[in-house]
């Protein structure tokens, strides 16, 4: 089809019996997306390293030597990033932390555990080899198709990171989470702003439009005596 006297390049998914509508709107959004196409030709495991990219472009929390904590990390593109400018493992230090089996990243020590576990954290603190200088988290939980329900369990998620972020950064450190549109928890909030010496919401441009999802950057810790 032409449009203006130019044809229309978009990928289009034919219809079958085995592909729900849901299915093959999502494979076309694929398929049609520049940043899944870049993540492809440049190596990394999923166009989400883009978001952290632009982030980290703006913001230069991603220091050459820097401990790193990359949480829910699979499939690992966020990790590929960080170890690249950090400059691991030569130089610092990116530990990725899921409850899902995951290949490894060059550079990286992948733990395959629950951040929440009582002994995680001693686990994580001994492969960075002391405090973190950063921790991230682009943790969403599963999707119920409740909008208020995916709110709340995201947001649980993030305050979750955030705690454990308060327990492994060192002074200074930088926290970036997912959250969703719809209202930051005012607890959270509150906490992080008392214990980081900036906090904002960010939006990348390489978030879907349609997307609610924000990012919270949290830098500047502010570590607790003792």
């Amino acid at each position: 089809m032409a449009r203006n006297g130019r044809r229309d390049l978009r990928v289009r998914v034919k219809s079958t019996k085995a592909r729900t509508v849901s299915s093959k709107r999502w494979l076309e959004r694929q398929l049609n997306d520049p940043y899944v196409a870049s993540a492809k030709r440049e190596g990394f495991r999923s166009r989400a390293v883009y978001k952290l990219a632009e982030i980290d472009d703006k913001h230069r929390f991603l220091k050459a030597g820097a401990r790193v904590v990359d949480l829910g990390a699979a499939p690992g593109g966020w990790s590929q990033l960080a170890a690249k400018r950090v400059g691991a493992p030569q130089k610092g230090r990116v530990v990725a932390v899921d409850i899902l089996d995951m290949e490894p990243v060059p550079g990286v020590d992948v733990l395959r555990l629950d951040f929440l576990g009582s002994d995680a954290r001693e686990k994580i603190k001994a492969a960075l080899g002391g405090p973190a200088d950063v921790v991230l988290s682009d943790m969403a939980a599963n999707t119920t198709g409740h909008r208020k329900t995916d709110h709340l369990r995201t947001m649980a998620l993030a305050e979750a990171a955030a705690d454990f972020a308060g327990d492994v950064l060192a002074p200074g450190g930088a926290f970036l989470a997912k959250v969703l549109q719809g209202g930051t928890e005012a607890s959270l909030l509150t906490r992080l702003k008392r214990d980081f010496a900036a906090v904002r919401h960010v939006k990348p441009t390489a978030s879907r439009a349609e997307s609610s999802e924000l990012y919270l950057l949290a830098t500047g810790f502010r570590a607790s005596p003792g």
